[in-house]
């Protein structure tokens, strides 16, 4: 790498189950040349001082004992202006979908900006959840067998991290079929998004447009689409703007 690159990676676990495998996703991150592990909410208390963690990270153990712990995902991600939520699941609601190739693009782009970027697997047993995903701007599926595409989430980083290094130190430059890539665009991070949207749930409920007993889908309906547009931080004030004369109607 000609940069260090991997000042602007975040690699973020959800409520992992086993400290086997944060041990084993710590010495991943290590050998390709990463460092910054981010635990969100881990199922075992204190998971980075386990035996199995420190001996699956092997000669890692200094990524285990500088990775940071989070009570949400919202807490981990902040200034991030890309997160890339790994899941093979569709869904019917949820940020625009990505195949790893074109995801490596994207990060290679946001990193040469200077952005921030989070990229986000889930548990063990059920990935992540929509919830989750309301705080990524983008779904990424890794191109794994079809009738079976469910991987170890170590091994699933470590493909990520191998694939990310080779991007990096060989300029590998990959064609989106979208317009995702924007030099020097300020987009806003997920966790203002997130709270933008808070802020018209309740604008709309004020004007009556929003029946909290009765909210059906209207709200992932927005998160999606306000997703795809990918908004800007000023794009944000605006939308905030709308929302704070919606409640001066109340």
């Amino acid at each position: 790498m000609n940069i260090d690159q991997s000042q602007f990676l975040r690699w973020v676990l959800v409520e992992t189950s086993h400290p086997g495998n944060v041990g084993s996703a710590a010495r991943a991150l290590k050998t390709m040349g990463f460092h910054d592990l981010r635990l969100v909410n881990p199922k075992t208390q204190d998971t980075t001082t386990q035996a199995e963690a420190i001996a699956l990270a092997s000669g890692a153990a200094d990524v285990l004992e500088t990775a940071t712990v989070s009570g949400s995902l919202e807490d981990a991600v902040p200034n991030c202006s890309l997160v890339l939520g790994l899941t093979s699941r569709d869904r019917e609601f949820g940020p625009p979908a990505l195949d790893w190739e074109a995801a490596r693009a994207l990060i290679s782009e946001t990193v040469a900006n200077q952005g921030q970027v989070a990229i986000v697997f889930g548990t063990e047993r059920t990935g992540l959840e929509n919830e989750h995903l309301a705080l990524c701007t983008h779904r990424v599926w890794l191109n794994a067998n079809p009738d079976y595409p469910s991987l170890n989430l170590a091994q699933a980083l470590m493909v990520c991290a191998y694939t990310l290094r080779e991007t990096f130190e060989n300029g590998t430059q990959t064609t989106l079929t979208s317009a995702d890539i924007t030099n020097g665009v300020d987009f806003a991070d997920p966790t203002a998004v997130a709270a933008m949207l808070e802020h018209w749930r309740e604008g709309l409920e004020a004007i009556g447009y929003l029946d909290p007993a009765h909210p059906k889908k209207l709200m992932p309906r927005f998160q999606a689409l306000f997703a795809r547009s990918r908004l800007r931080k000023e794009e944000i004030d605006l939308l905030r703007g709308i929302a704070k004369q919606m409640l001066l109607r109340k």
